[in-house]
């Protein structure tokens, strides 16, 4: 089949595919390590993976090998059987996050959904009806299913007035005022769920001693703490997640995007307090724990075990990078790892994000005025310079 290319499929897109987003004018048709091509033969360096989701590149030979083998031998039987893959990975996951139990999904919102259903049936479960609320904080980012919106922490953004009516049950803070938590009716509330790294808000790290008195706080009133590691999860901030920089356990942790390294695959694990909290008919779904996915999951696993110590290094060397460049659109530089959000004075982050795309660089917007980048975990030096050579030159010329 003959390759299409962007004067081809935009009017495609235009008549076929529902207008949910904005998307810029580029067509990708191919990828190689950290570098997208589009088809007719433009290169681009990836600060994006995809929102955080090609966290080993593009066609690694270990993720496509992986990927291959279990295709040829089965694809799907769904989870009223027993197979292999989804086995094997949910004891490596349990082993490298010191949870207990783990349920497949196919996305990180659906699994901020199960997750709530955990904590609403655990408080049923053990104290009865009446104590359901959940604690959201301000500026967060859950998903867009109706109970993962709702408990996003961005009304004026995300709650929209022909959305109506929203999953009742949520209740918002601000984030790091330990006090506004701490005075809430303990009798109501059910679980706390927190981004420990607030992506879509901005790139913005919790307060540690805040998510310790949180932690805290839960064990004391027999809370659930829900810790989202959508995009924080599998490495993305140099430890397997990023609870585990913070010295916390959670009771539940959503994870997915980078965990299959571009394949549609989630879950949330689960601490001992909710191991066995869902029981039969409680709670599924028809494609988790899909053999390739999961085949997917285990060959990212064995990627990034090997090189997980270099992700804070490689965040550090791009902050120092940046920070040298003496830009003065440049307001302050955030970073856990490989989740950096560069916050811009005087060039919107749509314009910047638009004008690197069009000089050869992949980065994403984050909030109100930050430049947010998530590219793969395994990029070398090499592309980090090609890249950051791109953005100096590009925002250099904006703020002129």
């Amino acid at each position: 089949m003959k390759t299409k290319t962007l004067s081809e499929l935009k009017p495609i897109y235009d008549t076929h595919i529902s207008a949910t987003y904005l998307r810029y004018p580029v067509a990708f048709h191919r990828g190689g390590g950290c570098r997208l091509y589009s088809p007719e033969g433009k290169e681009y360096i990836d600060f994006a993976s995809g929102i955080g989701v090609s966290s080993v590149g593009h066609s690694h030979p270990k993720w496509l090998n992986a990927v291959n083998q279990q295709a040829a031998l089965l694809t799907h039987v769904s989870n009223l059987y027993y197979t292999e893959p989804g086995a094997v990975l949910a004891e490596k996951l349990c082993q490298i996050s010191g949870m207990k139990g783990v349920f497949f999904s196919n996305s990180g919102a659906e699994s901020v959904e199960g997750a709530i259903k955990v904590a609403r049936k655990y408080s049923h479960d053990k104290y009865g009806g009446g104590r359901h609320t959940i604690l959201t904080l301000q500026n967060s980012f859950h998903g867009r299913t109706m109970a993962a919106l709702t408990a996003t922490g961005q009304p004026e953004k995300f709650h929209k007035d022909y959305f109506y009516p929203f999953v009742q049950g949520f209740e918002y803070v601000p984030a790091n005022d330990f006090a506004a938590m701490e005075a809430y009716d303990k009798g109501t509330v059910c679980a706390v769920i927190i981004e420990l790294v607030q992506g879509e808000g901005g790139v913005l790290p919790l307060c540690g001693e805040y998510v310790k008195n949180v932690a805290a706080l839960c064990q004391k009133n027999d809370w659930l703490l829900i810790a989202d590691e959508v995009q924080t999860g599998i490495g993305r901030v140099g430890h397997w997640f990023a609870y585990q920089n913070y010295g916390i356990m959670p009771d539940v942790v959503p994870f997915a995007k980078g965990i299959a390294g571009g394949l549609p695959f989630g879950g949330f694990l689960l601490g001992e307090k909710v191991r066995n909290t869902l029981g039969a008919g409680d709670h599924g779904t028809t494609y988790g724990a899909n053999l390739v996915c999961a085949a997917a999951a285990l060959a990212v696993l064995e990627i990034l075990e090997p090189i997980l110590p270099s992700i804070k290094e490689k965040g550090e060397y791009i902050c120092e990078k940046i920070q040298a460049m003496n830009l003065p659109c440049v307001k302050e530089i955030r970073a856990k790892g490989l989740m950096l959000g560069v916050q811009l004075h005087g060039i919107t982050p749509a314009h910047a994000v638009t004008a690197l795309l069009e000089n050869g660089l992949v980065a994403l917007s984050a909030g109100a005025d930050v430049l947010r980048f998530l590219p793969p975990l395994v990029i070398e030096k090499k592309d980090i310079d090609d890249g950051l050579a791109i953005m100096e030159k590009t925002l250099d010329k904006l703020q002129k």
